[in-house]
């Protein structure tokens, strides 16, 4: 398979940065700040118009964990059936149980909408919670998820790097094995030769300034007091670094 990165955007203008930094493929989402929710159909509609990039859609509709009330998962399905609609090529979600297991219902049900739409079905990083990784994998494959995007149940993906190599081993021809988290220009090319692995997932994450973050004693920072009035953003020269890296 050909070596491929996917960008973690978190708006339009990331996307626009992935494409233009050559990248084939991006995680859509809204809200970084809290690793990802849903992403406005807008920016989907416009990225799909502006450019050829595969656009992966996160469906996740608040913070926290992955063990959602009814409505929550009534309303994840719903978001999805819009996103694929208009035209996701596929969908990054998770359902756990609060044992932390995969949730089998709930992931049966996605990935069947998924697959009626002939898209991608993807489970993020609530593998990585999983108090199981191979039991975990072996149900998701059960179910027919496409991928899975993992740090190898560490908070880097290099720090998982052996249990990453370890899946894709033993489960890489059924499922695809997507590393993320800390992947970058300096470390994705180490992660594909020791794993096996053909694709990474990155944020090549820089920053942006909006004057208007604090004032009047009054502050809408999410980021470390360094960056207090800035906001994350896609770089278009650490994709384009990262692309060329694993070459």
């Amino acid at each position: 398979m050909e070596r491929m990165i996917e960008v973690c955007a978190g708006s339009y203008q990331d996307c626009i940065a992935a494409y233009n930094g050559k990248a084939k493929r991006v995680e859509l989402n809204s809200a970084l700040s809290v690793g990802g929710l849903t992403p406005s159909i807008a920016s989907l509609v416009r990225v799909k118009k502006e450019t050829d990039l595969s656009v992966i859609c996160m469906v996740r509709p608040r913070g926290a964990g992955f063990c959602y009330e009814k409505a929550d998962v009534e309303i994840m399905l719903e978001d999805a059936k819009i996103l694929l609609e208009n035209g996701a090529d596929g969908i990054s979600f998770g359902f756990l149980q609060e044992d932390g297991t995969i949730h089998k219902e709930y992931t049966k049900k996605m990935v069947g909408l998924i697959h009626s739409y002939q898209r991608e079905a993807v489970f993020h990083r609530a593998f990585d919670v999983t108090p199981d990784a191979f039991e975990a994998i072996e149900t998701l494959i059960d179910l027919g998820v496409d991928r899975i995007l993992t740090s190898g149940q560490k908070p880097k993906a290099m720090e998982g790097i052996d249990l990453i190599k370890v899946l894709n081993n033993q489960y890489g021809k059924k499922i695809q094995i997507l590393p993320g988290s800390g992947m970058n220009a300096e470390n994705a090319k180490i992660m594909m030769n020791y794993t096996g692995v053909y694709q990474v997932h990155s944020s090549c994450k820089n920053y942006k300034t909006d004057v208007t973050t604090a004032k009047n004693g009054i502050s809408y920072s999410y980021l470390e007091s360094s960056h207090e009035n800035d906001y994350d953003v896609v770089d278009v020269e650490l994709v384009k670094k990262l692309v060329d890296s694993i070459k």
